[in-house]
């Protein structure tokens, strides 16, 4: 029995997800872009999509962050944090989930980010504007990019997710959730962190497997 609970937990440890960009499994990728350097070590994501991901409006979704008028910049480097973080880590394996999409096998779900992590997300957004609770689904497409779905008002952050637990666990429905653990604490992931210190999450993925 212990064997398989090892082989269950390392199945869970150092793992890609089956959706669209990511690699089969995680290696070392000294080329990443930008925010996304943390994860080159060890990265799921490859240089090119590193890239994309800083894009505004990359290849990799069709996703445009401004939708409603431009996303201030200190707010769109969170979205470009969170998409590193999706793309490039290869610590998320606890809370991998079978998805129903065509575009993706899998998907987070429930990935308890630390306080700051959230906190912090919130604040440097809650002025910029959006016109929808949940960005994975429910746009107009027709132009090949997201637009407002009709009838669907802009408005700040601060309106549509009026707290920090409400913008990371709501926008990409459920993939995250807040916690009140802190930064350092084992028990959070961080999307944002000191590379040459080690990465924090590993530890993370360790205790939640």
């Amino acid at each position: 029995a212990v064997t398989a609970v090892t082989t269950t937990q390392d199945s869970l440890l150092n793992v890609c997800m089956d959706a669209k960009h990511h690699k089969t499994e995680p290696g070392p990728e000294g080329q990443l872009y930008g925010q996304c350097v943390l994860w080159k070590d060890n990265a799921c994501c490859t240089a090119n999509t590193s890239l994309e991901a800083h894009q505004d409006q990359s290849y990799l979704y069709n996703f445009n962050w401004d939708h409603c008028g431009a996303m201030p910049e200190k707010c769109k480097r969170h979205f470009i944090q969170d998409t590193c973080l999706y793309e490039c880590s290869p610590n998320l394996g606890p809370w991998i989930d079978q998805a129903d999409t065509s575009w993706r096998k899998e998907r987070i779900r429930d990935v308890p980010l630390c306080q700051e992590d959230c906190e912090q997300w919130w604040e440097d957004c809650q002025d910029a504007v959006t016109c929808k609770v949940n960005w994975h689904k429910g746009w107009n497409w027709t132009t090949g990019t997201n637009q407002c779905p009709k009838g669907a008002m802009c408005q700040k952050f601060k309106f549509v997710f009026p707290t920090a637990a409400a913008l990371c666990e709501q926008i990409w429905s459920g993939s995250y959730r807040y916690t009140s653990h802190h930064r350092g604490s084992g028990r959070c992931i961080q999307m944002w962190f000191d590379p040459t210190q080690g990465n924090p999450n590993v530890v993370v993925a360790q205790y939640y497997a």
